[in-house]
């Protein structure tokens, strides 16, 4: 099928974009990696009357530190963050959970922003974005403001980002001292969206034997990344051993509610989910103890 009949724009900065958002409002879509938006455009789910390229606002583009993290541009490739050395040193998680996105020409095209504001629930950047409490700066013609990541996914494909208001960056915070990270998940191939996925932050006590804290987050099991809260409460000041590790499983099975699809069971990804549960605290608790981060 071909797109539906629409009007496009290709500004040069971003005064420009915001503009023309103002003016366009809800008959506008942006295009950033086009990864998403061009099948739908041409399944005709999406028919907007004026189509937004980004690719030409280099204001939205770029990797930097900043206020002890990293902050990514919205328009930055996905590949660009995977071959990053400041994100693989200061944002180990994300290093490693890029990699799962689709595969290299994917990952190519596709931006960090675009990922998202697109708020695929089954999307890994979401994830990470969640289990490290990192945050999205909207930016319009009437000014910017941050949202946390926690308030920024609200169900699938809908995010807290009004109609006129696009991604401008993202900000990921470094993990803390004695902190690991990994990133784990199951997918009928690799490169396809994940039937489960999730991510863990492990910080551990002075002592390395005990956990200080822990950030549990899933992809895959809800309408938008979610928090295992039950279990990241037991875990502040548990035993660094896999019977912790097995506890925080069986929590996770209790407190999570997954959708039956076509690819998967809810009682077929909440056992996985469980199963993930242990081995990516494990490796995270692991990496802390090693100082490695992941």
């Amino acid at each position: 099928m071909k797109p539906a009949r629409f009007v496009y724009h290709a500004p040069t900065t971003l005064d420009a974009t915001l503009q023309l958002l103002a003016e366009l409002n809800v008959d506008a879509k942006l295009l950033a990696g086009g990864q998403s938006l061009i099948p739908m455009l041409n399944m005709r789910l999406v028919r907007p009357g004026h189509l937004i390229d980004l690719q030409h606002v280099s204001e939205l583009a770029g990797i930097h530190e900043r206020d002890g993290g990293v902050a990514i541009g919205a328009m930055t490739r996905q590949r660009q963050v995977e071959r990053s050395p400041l994100v693989a040193e200061r944002i180990p998680l994300l290093a490693e959970a890029i990699r799962h996105v689709g595969h290299l020409p994917i990952r190519t095209r596709g931006t960090i922003g675009g990922s998202i504001a697109h708020a695929d629930p089954a999307a890994e950047l979401p994830g990470v974005l969640l289990a490290l409490d990192g945050t999205v700066r909207l930016a319009s013609a009437r000014g910017e403001r941050t949202v946390a990541a926690r308030d920024f996914f609200v169900d699938i494909l809908t995010t807290a980002a009004e109609p006129d208001e696009l991604v401008r960056e993202v900000w990921f915070p470094s993990l803390p001292p004695r902190s690991g990270s990994a990133w784990l998940e199951v997918a009928r191939r690799h490169g396809d969206y994940a039937l489960v996925g999730v991510g863990a932050v492990v910080t551990l006590a002075d002592d390395g034997q005990a956990v200080a804290a822990a950030r549990l987050c899933f992809i895959s099991v809800a309408g938008r990344p979610v928090q295992a809260t039950q279990a990241e409460a037991a875990l502040r000041g548990a035993p660094v051993t896999p019977a912790t590790w097995r506890e925080a499983g069986a929590l996770v099975r209790e407190e999570l509610d997954p959708p039956a699809d076509l690819h998967a069971s809810a009682h077929y990804r909440r056992h996985v989910a469980g199963v993930l549960a242990e081995r990516v605290l494990e490796l995270a608790a692991r990496r802390a103890q090693e100082g490695a981060g992941r």
